[in-house]
This record gives C-alpha cells, sequence and structure tokens, in this order.
C-alpha cells in the first residue's frame, strides 16, 4: 500500500510511498491521505507526523495524471469532483488529498529532498515543518502552467508576508531549507534523514501535555487570524475557557499537590 501508518498510542505517522513518482499524487494517492488524516483525526491519537519516504516529501500533483485532462471530458469529470464553491465549507479533497480538511488536532510535516508545487502546499497544510537541511520548497508548477490549489496561495503569504510570496509563486524558484527557516516556512531544520525522526519527537512532546489546552489554542491561534482584536480575544477566551473547566482546574490541583516542583516536568 502507497500510504500506511505507523501507530502508537499518542502518535501516528502517515507515511506516503511512492518513490518512482517522487511522492506525486494522483487521484488514487490523494483520497488514501484523506482518508489516512480522517482516521487519525476520529483516533485516540494526539499528533499526527506526515512523511514521505524514500526520499521526497512530495513532488506535488502527478503531471502524468494531469496531461491526461487535456480531453475535455474527463478534465471536467475531474475538476466537477473536486468543486469548491466560494462560500461552501471546505471540501474533504483537494487536487493533492488532505489540504482542504480542517483537523482539530496537530499535525507535523517531516521533510526530506522535495516539497514543490503542491508537494509545497501539503507541507504548509501542515501546522509545524520539520525539514532536513538538504530539503527544498519551491512552485516548480510555475513552469507547467499548473496554479496553487490546495491552498498555497493562501496559506504561503500568512507565514512569509505578501512580497516574499508573490517573489517565491511568481518566480518558482527552489527555497533552500535555511531559508525556509529565516522567513518562517521551516520551524526546525536537522541533518539528513533525520526529520522524520526529529518531527516524531516534537510530536511525543506535544502529545504528553494535557490536550484540551493544547487543542484550545491550537485553535485559537488558527482561528483569530486576522480577525480585530476585540473579536479574536472573544474567541480565544470562549477556546480557552472550555479547556480550563475540562482539565485545567484539575493540573492545578496536581501542581499544588508537589508536581512540576523544582522544575521537574518528566512526570505532569
Amino acid at each position: 500500500m502507497t500510504v500506511s501508518i505507523d501507530k502508537t498510542d499518542d502518535v501516528w505517522t502517515i507515511i506516503h510511498d511512492r518513490p518512482e513518482a517522487r511522492n506525486a499524487v494522483d487521484t488514487i494517492h490523494a483520497e488514501a491521505l484523506v482518508d489516512a488524516f480522517l482516521e487519525f483525526e476520529g483516533s485516540p491519537a494526539k499528533v499526527a507526523v506526515f512523511w514521505g519516504k524514500g526520499g521526497n516529501f512530495c513532488a506535488g500533483w502527478d503531471l502524468k495524471l494531469a496531461a491526461t485532462l487535456s480531453d475535455p471530458e474527463l478534465r471536467e469529470a475531474y475538476f466537477d469532483r473536486l468543486s469548491f464553491p466560494i462560500g461552501s465549507a471546505p471540501s474533504m479533497v483537494g487536487p493533492l488529498g488532505p489540504s482542504r480538511l480542517e483537523l482539530s488536532k496537530p499535525v507535523i510535516g517531516a521533510v526530506e529532498g522535495a516539497a514543490v508545487a503542491g508537494g509545497m502546499e501539503l507541507a504548509l497544510w501542515c501546522d509545524i515543518r520539520v525539514m532536513a537541511e538538504t530539503a527544498y520548497l519551491g512552485v516548480y508548477c510555475r513552469r507547467w502552467g499548473i496554479t496553487l490549489m490546495d491552498g498555497g496561495s493562501v496559506r504561503l503569504p500568512r507565514l512569509v508576508g505578501q512580497g516574499k510570496a508573490l517573489e517565491i509563486a511568481l518566480t518558482g524558484r527552489k527555497v533552500e531549507a535555511q531559508e525556509c527557516y529565516n522567513i518562517g516556512l521551516a520551524e526546525k531544520i536537522v541533518p539528513h534523514g533525520q526529520a522524520r525522526a526529529a518531527a516524531e519527537a516534537i510530536a511525543h512532546e506535544i502529545a504528553r501535555f494535557p490536550q484540551e489546552a493544547v487543542r484550545a489554542d491550537r485553535r485559537s491561534i488558527i482561528e483569530t487570524r486576522g480577525m480585530p482584536v476585540r473579536e479574536a480575544l472573544k474567541v480565544e477566551w470562549a477556546n480557552g475557557l472550555e479547556a480550563i473547566r475540562r482539565e485545567g482546574t484539575t493540573g492545578a490541583g496536581r501542581f499544588r499537590d508537589g508536581a512540576g516542583r523544582g522544575g521537574d516536568f518528566t512526570n505532569i
């Protein structure tokens, strides 16, 4: 199977294994990735890692599939299936699969090699990106007349600002790992071959915390982007209050009874 899941109790690693196509995504693999992430969303697992096997994260939309869509009948059938009317709630499947899903739990991208075109869009969909020092992003679809349709034109400027997003998107140039880190496209750079292990270590660190608060803060950060401050504070309050009611006061009781004293947080 080209999409598989390595499962522990708390952290699932979702693996795309199509190395002969540098993990490019066609219809079958898009749907398989969506199924994997929906399984994660409905599971007791707390954090997911998204990793491409074989040395590349993802080379984007499968251009061999795209080439078949020069047939008008096939093209209309394909895009009708992925229709996303303005004003509608996010549909489940984009051309690259899970790029339109809005999950309630964190996903960490473990990026080795190429994460280009739609593969870059999948990396930007993740909450956190861990990149190998030899990895790179780029809107490589620029050279073939393929647009960003899996969130790239939306998420890229939110991470790096409009001017830098335009420069990266319109030139289609290679953006290497260190630059990604410098401009906010990656949160951690690690040696070649270590992205998965490093991402899983971060995932386990997140998973050991009380999860109501983790998810409430994640939700507030995502939901309040672009809101006026007063409206954003209302959303933060509503999200945070529910989490505190359900687990925050209990956590405070653990601290009162001695947990975390002396800076020891190994048993929280």
